[in-house]
């Protein structure tokens, strides 16, 4: 009873008119800038941060919540037309989405994407409203060593993930987890592997790396082949939204997204990303049904399932920042400064010295995934339009997106030739048959899984032990070690390489 008298008050504060004011420019610009290659929330929000100074503590969270969810939503769209992951958390989406655009069906896959992710950010609000508490608890559970054994069980899951050979997927994520180390040693403050390069000291950006691989790659390999073999939208756009046979396989994969994205975005570190990933390995463990597309060759599933796992992860990434003020990732730690700013202590004491506060925020979000849902259905037709460009005027202006999202990220030349080094690299990827997906997740998961493995080692005073007889981190590397064996069991293995042989 309690919990509906909370969500009441909530939802008073929301539909003011101010805070739905506030709450429609946080969608509309989050949605703008996920569209837009390169130029993710973590920008966005540290460039908007000054202007929340003059807004209304809860007017300035909505609206920073908005282009957050926003933002997440309209990665997505470039993810599926474009083949460009806006966000890290996109990655598997270009998998299936973009095969599915290449196919003509990219208006069943924009809609999929869209009401997965309204439906998992709904259950994901829910859940934070409810077990915000209960569930920190959880998260207390996990120190360095439980981490680290998490990120090993998500890296294995990501050679399960990756199609075609298993060495060139462990390949690949072992060069992912080398380009994580450059940068400044975590313990030391030493630059490492920077070949006394000043920009490099800082490490290798995501955007720069996924921009180039993904996007770059694909265009270079576009271009090197005669015009009347290019790889693009060459067939007409069937129908704008999924069919009956569409649901009836979307439904299970938004719901076992949902649950996944749900349970893992309350991590500290990568939460959503995890769950993007461990949501689209666990779909490709489930049976296809007879005449549905393979995975890799434009499987519905293989957007509805990543895309409600990192919405509903979105969401719950709320619980540790709001109910115990650590925040799970660059976005909540920018909603931490603007808490800051305002003179709110992020907390459990915000629930009960703020209540308007907290619970108006958790209506807000309610309010924004139906306006995500009004506002982007609609403009599938429009996102679609792109897909009518000639090529010859749309890769040059693909390639003029990404280098103003690589620049705006840090404000530095180098960073564009290094994407275009990427570029080249991602080009002998596609030739050499090689996922980049697995890359991308050994890279944003190696500087996590080194911090926390070192961490783990100070702590236990040297003691390796640690990882096994901590009960939870036990379970997790023992999970992972069972997958491993799984997958490099003899008939696994000849049945994987089956499933993945391209028609």
């Amino acid at each position: 009873m309690e919990l509906f008298n909370n969500l009441a008050l909530g939802f008073g504060v929301a539909f003011t008119f101010q805070n739905l004011i506030y709450a429609f420019i946080g969608c509309m610009l989050g949605t703008l800038i996920g569209v837009l290659p390169g130029i993710g929330p973590v920008a966005t929000i540290a460039m908007l941060l000054p202007a929340t100074y003059a807004l209304p503590p809860i007017a300035a969270l909505i609206m920073l919540g908005g282009i957050y969810y926003g933002a997440q939503y309209g990665g997505s769209t470039t993810a599926i037309l474009v083949n460009l992951p806006g966000e890290s958390s996109s990655v598997v989406t270009v998998i299936d989405g973009y095969q599915m655009a290449r196919k003509g069906r990219a208006g069943p896959a924009l809609a999929a994407a869209g009401l997965g992710s309204f439906f998992a950010g709904c259950v994901g609000t829910l859940i934070l409203a409810a077990f915000a508490a209960p569930l920190t608890e959880v998260a207390f559970k996990f120190g360095p060593a439980e981490y680290f054994s998490l990120m090993i069980l998500g890296l294995i899951g990501a050679v399960v993930l990756a199609s075609g050979s298993l060495i060139k997927a462990v390949g690949m994520i072992v060069l992912g987890l080398l380009l994580g180390l450059v940068g400044t040693d975590v313990n030391s403050g030493v630059a490492r592997y920077s070949f006394d390069i000043p920009e490099l000291t800082d490490g290798i950006g995501f955007i720069t790396i996924a921009m180039g691989v993904f996007g770059y790659g694909e265009i270079i390999a576009n271009l090197s082949k005669p015009e009347d073999q290019r790889e693009v939208f060459t067939g007409k756009v069937t129908g704008l939204f999924p069919t009956k046979e569409d649901f009836k396989n979307m439904a299970p994969a938004v719901l076992r997204g949902t649950a996944i994205g749900s349970m893992l975005g309350i991590l500290p570190g990568g939460g959503a990303l995890l769950a993007a990933f461990a949501a689209y390995t666990i779909e490709k463990k489930t049976k296809l049904r007879p005449g549905e597309v393979p995975f890799g060759q434009g499987n519905i599933r293989g957007v509805a399932a990543p895309e409600s796992a990192n919405n509903a992860g979105a969401q719950t990434s709320f619980i540790p920042l709001l109910t115990l003020g650590i925040p799970p990732n660059a976005v909540m730690a920018l909603m931490v400064g603007a808490m800051t700013i305002h003179n709110i202590q992020p907390g459990p004491q915000v629930m009960t010295s703020n209540p308007e506060l907290f619970w108006g925020l958790i209506a807000s979000m309610w309010i924004g995934n139906a306006m995500l849902v009004i506002l982007n259905l609609p403009l599938i037709g429009m996102w679609i339009k792109l897909l009518t460009v000639p090529y010859r005027w749309l890769f040059p202006a693909i390639i003029l997106f990404c280098a103003i999202g690589v620049y705006s990220t840090n404000n530095n030349t180098f960073d564009i030739w290094l994407v275009g080094a990427f570029g080249v690299i991602g080009y002998g990827f596609i030739k050499l048959g090689m996922e980049p997906a697995p890359l991308l997740l050994g890279f944003i998961l190696g500087p996590m899984m080194e911090e926390n493995l070192r961490r783990a080692l100070l702590l236990s005073r040297g003691d390796w032990t640690v990882f096994v007889t901590r009960g939870l981190s036990a379970s997790l590397l023992a999970v992972a070690a069972v997958l491993l064996i799984v997958v490099l069991l003899p008939s696994v293995k000849s049945k994987r390489e089956e499933a993945f042989v391209e028609e």
